[in-house]
């Protein structure tokens, strides 16, 4: 259901949602927490179906606030959406006009869910300091993405300078599997110490960054970063050992390799994550993470600055080969198909058809009430069990009377 109301207020806007609310149901009062969108009119229809999918994992209400033409009259324009068009969430989407533009927390605050969590979500650019933005400052978490921007390294600066208890980042959101992956490869053995680091990745992938960041505090050794082509984001991540390194390569956008000493090659599926994917994660948790705190505040400031490309590293044998790894990454895949191919069971064909004079007889013996073989030799199963029943019971009362060693020594 979706009701558009023109030049309206906020007051009518809510008596709207509870109308609306009566009409289709209780199924608008479960909500966990509001999460605000601060979107462009021309990303709107993206953020909105983005969470939309997110909040089929958390229902919420989600509050679009979209500032409009800043000249002539405040006007406010608001649509209202419920039921299968909202997901299972209630959607008011806000344009607003004039110079109401500028005063987007006054329209917000009255569309609020009470004593619930407020989430804010810039899924552009974001303002330079999200936590002093006036949204921003009544939200317990602020998302970001500092993919967004086009300076990502400079604006992931930014982000450490002005960070707050509660923000976070889609950048980080994303490299959770690799994060993962590094760190199951580490629990097993040999367990030996980490000498160094590379990650490979684009110079416009903030998610490489934070990677790099990361494994330079959790680990304290230096981290080295390798650029690749623009857009590949993250490529590889090679970890020395004194017994090898472990080199977990992702040549393309869906399959990945994971090699190290000791163990047999592993063949990964690691795609990109999609947005809907990272925004549902992100609302999992309301509290401060602190481990993106360490990442950007302290890790950041131990990257090594990036003077080789992936290529060039590869040469010199300081970092994995993204050739190698495709072709690795295929071996793996026709050897899966092969094991797949032997382990499948067959049944052999069915006949042509069946023999008349065999058919035949099978009724005739049916008709006439006599047994086939297999159901004679069913029949006396159970008989040979019960012949041999009295035998073993004589057996067991004979050990019973007959006295025991020990007693007659």
């Amino acid at each position: 259901m979706i009701r558009d109301l023109t030049d309206t207020t906020t007051k009518d806007i809510s008596k709207t949602l509870v109308r609306l609310r009566n009409e289709v149901g209780a199924m608008a009062l479960g909500r966990v927490l509001t999460l605000i969108i601060v979107v462009d009119d021309a990303d709107a229809a993206e953020a909105i179906e983005v969470a939309n999918h997110a909040s089929r994992q958390h229902p919420c209400r989600i509050i679009v606030l979209i500032a409009g033409d800043r000249r002539g009259r405040n006007r406010l324009d608001a649509q209202i959406r419920l039921g299968g068009d909202a997901g299972a969430s209630e959607i008011v989407v806000l344009r607003l006009y004039g110079p109401l533009a500028k005063h987007g927390p006054s329209v917000v605050v009255p569309l609020i869910l009470p004593d619930s969590p407020i989430v804010a979500w810039w899924p552009g650019e974001a303002p330079g300091d999200v936590a002093s933005d006036p949204i921003g400052a009544m939200a317990q978490r602020r998302i970001t993405d500092a993919a967004e921007h086009r300076n990502s390294r400079l604006m992931l600066k930014k982000r450490a300078k002005t960070y707050q208890p509660g923000d976070t980042d889609l950048s980080w959101t994303r490299i959770t599997r690799w994060r993962g992956l590094l760190a199951a490869a580490l629990d097993q053995p040999p367990y030996e110490p980490v000498t160094e680091a590379v990650v490979s990745g684009a110079p416009d992938s903030p998610s490489t960054d934070l990677l790099a960041a990361w494994l330079a505090h959790r680990l304290k050794v230096p981290v080295q970063r390798v650029a690749t082509p623009r857009g590949s984001g993250i490529g590889a991540v090679r970890l020395e050992r004194k017994s090898g390194p472990i080199d977990l390569v992702r040549p393309g956008d869906t399959i990945a390799t994971l090699s190290q000493p000791g163990q047999p090659d592993r063949r990964i599926t690691l795609p990109r994550r999609e947005a809907r994917e990272i925004l549902a994660d992100e609302l999992r948790r309301l509290d401060p993470d602190n481990t993106y705190e360490d990442a950007l505040l302290d890790g950041l400031q131990k990257l090594r600055p990036v003077r080789l490309s992936a290529a060039e590293a590869a040469k010199a044998g300081k970092a994995p080969d993204p050739d190698q790894a495709r072709r690795l990454a295929e071996r793996l895949s026709r050897d899966d198909s092969a094991k797949e191919a032997m382990a499948m069971i067959t049944s052999p064909p069915a006949p042509d058809r069946s023999e008349v004079e065999q058919v035949h007889s099978a009724t005739v013996r049916k008709l006439a009430g006599k047994r086939t073989p297999r159901e004679k030799e069913a029949a006396a199963q159970p008989r040979q069990r019960k012949a041999a029943r009295p035998a073993s019971s004589e057996k067991s009362s004979a050990a019973k009377t007959s006295p025991s060693r020990k007693g007659s020594s």
